[in-house]
């Protein structure tokens, strides 16, 4: 666990556009909980003290700042899948386009299966920083690695900062390359449910140390 990877992940995140006004979050799970960025702090500035350390309940072990507004649905979200060791929460511009529309992202693209089935699921509306909203992304979650939240943004999941960070960055990229397919007024053509088993296995085997 390491305060100043999030910090990096959370600067990366914001400079690629994925964090405008200070949107988004990121956070990694610890022995006690789980460390995550602050609300309201730019992250070009964050030092590691400024983290917030919640455990699993949301209750502050350490820290001097508030943890981000949507800290609910980290410690929901941690608690409900043990093998997850970080989340990166964003707003990443095509991908929440997509999520205003309350669309998934279907397997129009094999690389729909880094989340970790045959789509992305959109999760249902609720209010940010609410439990309702946290219900709802733990249900769209499920078995997958990412889902759009309605009309706001995007979860990334993975065992790892860097894992997660990489998932949320290959769902902007497939938004964008729907959106386009849409805007062109052209029918994507849909992979098989046993296609995507396929390449899931694939990804698996890949992540597991085979060839490239």
């Amino acid at each position: 666990m390491s305060a100043t990877d999030i910090i990096r992940i959370a600067c990366a995140m914001d400079a690629r556009g994925f964090a405008p006004s200070k949107s988004g979050n990121v956070s990694q799970r610890t022995d006690k909980g789980f460390l995550i960025t602050p609300t309201g702090l730019p992250y070009a500035g964050l030092k590691p003290g400024d983290l917030a350390h919640l455990d699993l309940e949301g209750r502050i072990i350490q820290g001097t700042h508030e943890p981000s507004s949507e800290w609910r649905f980290h410690a929901s979200i941690y608690r409900a899948r043990p093998e997850i060791g970080a989340i990166v929460h964003n707003h990443s511009p095509r991908a929440t386009a997509l999520s205003c529309a309350r669309k998934p992202l279907p397997a129009f693209h094999y690389m729909v299966a880094i989340a970790g089935g045959h789509d992305i699921r959109c999760a249902e509306y609720a209010t940010f920083g609410t439990q309702e909203l946290a219900d709802h992304a733990v249900a769209a979650l499920q078995d997958r690695k990412a889902c759009l939240l309605a009309n706001h943004g995007v979860i990334a999941l993975g065992v790892s900062l860097d894992a997660a960070w990489s998932v949320a960055q290959e769902v902007e990229n497939l938004a964008s390359e729907y959106l386009d397919i849409l805007a062109a007024r052209l029918k994507p053509v849909i992979l098989s449910a046993a296609e995507m088993k396929r390449v899931s296995s694939k990804f698996a085997h890949y992540s597991k140390g085979g060839p490239d």
